[in-house]
């Protein structure tokens, strides 16, 4: 297929469109890029994907069982990694949760290494509850944003 054949009336890239795939993904940005393409090879659907979501739960359930100065530097690690993942996932998939995890989860892990570097929790040992709160906020506000527009991609301008 072409890319004259992909384009619709509108003279949009028919890949590109807000419509979502089997209910749950949107269509694929196209990969017109190396970057791109690496980027590609780790959301969710491919093995590398699984492993950071892997990899970010491990380093969740290994902090609950350490001292706070540890424990600190792993939930901010864990949310460094999820919010890169989360935010390079929106950047080619354009999920509306990726929107809120992406930037959330990277504000979260620099705060949870600047307690590590203070070597106490500034908010009392909740940062797993705020790493939690943020993936719900995520959550409904894809759930809104599918309501809304019966989509759960976010295109700009958004329709």
């Amino acid at each position: 297929m072409s890319a004259d054949d992909r384009r619709d009336t509108r003279g949009t890239d028919a890949a590109c469109s807000a419509r979502a795939l089997r209910g749950w993904s949107p269509p694929s940005l196209p990969a017109d890029s190396a970057l791109k393409r690496r980027v590609d090879r780790i959301r969710l659907g491919n093995i590398a994907g699984v492993g950071i979501v892997a990899a970010v739960v491990s380093l969740l359930s290994i902090a609950a069982h350490l001292p706070a100065q540890p424990a600190l530097t792993l939930n901010g690690l864990a949310g460094l990694s999820a919010g890169g993942w989360c935010t390079l996932n929106y950047w080619r998939c354009r999920h509306a949760h990726c929107l809120i995890t992406g930037p959330g989860w990277l504000a979260f892990g620099a705060f949870a290494l600047v307690e590590a570097g203070l070597g106490h929790s500034i908010i009392g040992g909740y940062e797993q509850p705020v790493f939690l709160g943020i993936l719900a906020t995520a959550v409904i506000f894809e759930i809104s944003w599918y309501l809304a527009r019966r989509t759960n991609a976010i295109t700009w301008p958004a329709r």
